[in-house]
């Protein structure tokens, strides 16, 4: 079986997120910035088999587009015509920032590591890929 990799995808920074083989248990990958998403993604697929991509989606709480939605379409798009036998899907990704810092904070860690926004990004991915399989079973 192949792995779901899941992307929480901002300006600056995106989240990414990847299941085991099994696509049981979701995992925290890293924090890359946007500009070196492409080479990330081409680099992990040279080692790994990715069965489905999961972008999160940026809506606000009145289920309306941010100003982040249209830079979410054009990474999805790119996904698709890029790679073409790997099916894109999206989830709406809301509330995973407020779920990802409340997490780390009942972590422990400290307060420094809580405010790295890249710590913040990963989990949030992994959170939208949790919740994705969730909903599967």
């Amino acid at each position: 079986m192949a792995r779901v990799m899941a992307f929480d995808y901002g300006k600056k920074r995106v989240g990414i997120a990847v299941t085991d083989p099994l696509q049981i248990i979701a995992t925290a990958l890293d924090t890359v910035e946007t500009k070196e998403i492409y080479p990330f993604i081409e680099k992990y697929l040279k080692t790994e088999a990715v069965a489905t991509f999961l972008v999160g989606l940026p809506l606000n709480t009145g289920y309306q587009e941010n100003e982040v939605m249209p830079l979410v379409r054009n990474f999805i798009d790119a996904l698709q015509k890029k790679y073409p036998n790997i099916p894109t899907k999206t989830l709406d990704e809301r509330f995973t920032s407020k779920m990802a810092t409340k997490t780390i904070l009942l972590s422990g860690v400290n307060k420094k590591a809580r405010q790295n926004k890249e710590t913040v990004d990963k989990v949030s991915a992994t959170i939208l890929l949790q919740s994705y399989m969730e909903m599967k079973h």
